[in-house]
């Protein structure tokens, strides 16, 4: 298999023999494997191209981790990654699913669990239509005064255009496959996180705020959230509408 056609992957780690083992290991597992010591020399890599997946240190010299993949999130709202970080402390796995992390790994760690992570958050990725199609969600939906087009992930109002990132997109989507009834946390969580957990959970928290704010401009939508059951897509607009 030549380089191009395996996943490239990203190391932004400072420590050298980390750093050198990962590459070992993670080439030998199969991917063609970039390593960058440094947040600005991993930034400007990233920014080059052809980064399918990155594996981000938070304590590294120049920009730290947690900026970098803020960074990386502008450049490329899609790509996943994980942080691979001796930062054990709650507060700072927290900030990391908070930025859009797909996972939080810390150190030490074994290195077979890593590889099944990476290959379960690729096989995520490379999934989500697929997945979409198997539970027919809508290609496009009315809520309130909006225009939902899932399909090129765009939420349109009075012919402004907000580009939705793809897990915003999937998420809405399935909000609206059950408009104004429950949709479960836990379905999900495990249709596009592939698990139900705490750190997960919080994650579909963010998407469910984001969504919130590109919503906010219609008083006639609102997005409740059922503790410990799952979240409502209230839609009075289209409630009155399909009464008439």
């Amino acid at each position: 298999m030549t380089p191009a056609k395996r996943n490239c992957i990203l190391v932004i780690e400072d420590d050298p023999n980390m750093g050198f083992l990962l590459r070992e290991f993670l080439s030998a597992s199969g991917f063609y494997v970039v390593l960058r010591t440094d947040g600005d020399s991993g930034l400007s890599t990233f920014k080059d191209g052809g980064i399918d997946f990155c594996i981000i240190d938070v304590m590294l010299p120049g920009i730290d981790g947690f900026t970098l993949a803020e960074r990386i999130r502008r450049e490329d709202p899609e790509v996943p990654f994980i942080f691979l970080t001796a930062r054990s402390l709650k507060q700072d796995k927290l900030k990391g699913f908070n930025l859009g992390s797909d996972d939080y790994v810390t150190k030490p760690f074994d290195e077979e669990e890593l590889l099944c992570r990476i290959h379960a958050i690729l096989n995520r990725a490379a999934g989500r239509a697929s997945t979409s199609d198997k539970e027919d969600l809508p290609e496009s939906c009315e809520i309130g005064k909006y225009l939902f087009d899932a399909k090129n992930q765009a939420l349109i109002l009075n012919d402004e255009v907000q580009r939705l990132t793809h897990r915003e997109s999937d998420v809405l989507r399935m909000l609206c496959s059950n408009k104004n009834n429950i949709i479960r946390r836990s379905d999900l969580l495990e249709t596009f996180w592939g698990k139900d957990d705490y750190f997960n959970g919080r994650s579909l928290d963010v998407f469910i705020t984001r969504l919130r704010k590109r919503l906010a401009n219609d008083a006639s939508i609102r997005i409740e959230n059922i503790p410990k059951v799952g979240y409502v897509l209230h839609d009075a607009v289209g409630t009155n509408s399909d009464k008439a």
